[in-house]
């Protein structure tokens, strides 16, 4: 949550509590959860590493 804060948060002034919700969902939907690179993936964002191991075959 902190990164969201610094990120998102305490960097805007929102008009009202709706505003702010719909800026912090789109951030976390559109950004965060999608774009953002993970240390457990390898530095690599959610969409990248789908993309690169989706075709792969499974191991036995």
């Amino acid at each position: 949550m902190g990164t969201i804060k610094s990120e998102c948060v305490h960097a805007k002034t929102y008009r009202d509590r709706e505003q702010a919700a719909l800026e912090i969902f789109e951030y976390i939907e559109c950004f965060y959860n999608r774009l953002r690179l993970h240390s457990a993936l390898g530095y690599m964002s959610p969409c990248e590493f789908e993309e690169k191991f989706a075709n792969r075959p499974l191991a036995a």
